[in-house]
């Protein structure tokens, strides 16, 4: 018999793993966008632009980001979101 707690944590574990995917292609994508602009180094388009070296350097490894932090990448790489999302 599967209990409610086992239930809980094995779709919460499932979520979480689902969020990393996304931001890990999150990440890829920002990544890609960077290399297509012509900056084959993250740490020169990140000072270029005014964004934190290391944190930039974590955004494309996928780490979590706030929507505002996205929207300046965005806006950085000189695409609409909708672009940006075109292929996600």
């Amino acid at each position: 018999m599967v209990t409610k707690r086992f239930s809980f944590v094995f779709f919460y574990r499932m979520e979480e793993k689902a969020i990393q995917e996304n931001l890990e292609k999150l990440g890829k994508r920002i990544k890609e966008l960077r290399i297509q602009k012509g900056y084959t180094n993250y740490e020169t388009f990140a000072f270029k632009h005014n964004i934190p070296r290391a944190q930039y350097g974590r955004y494309e490894k996928g780490s979590d980001l706030r929507f505002t932090s996205l929207i300046k990448v965005v806006n950085a790489l000189g695409v609409s979101l909708d672009e940006f999302f075109k292929d996600f």
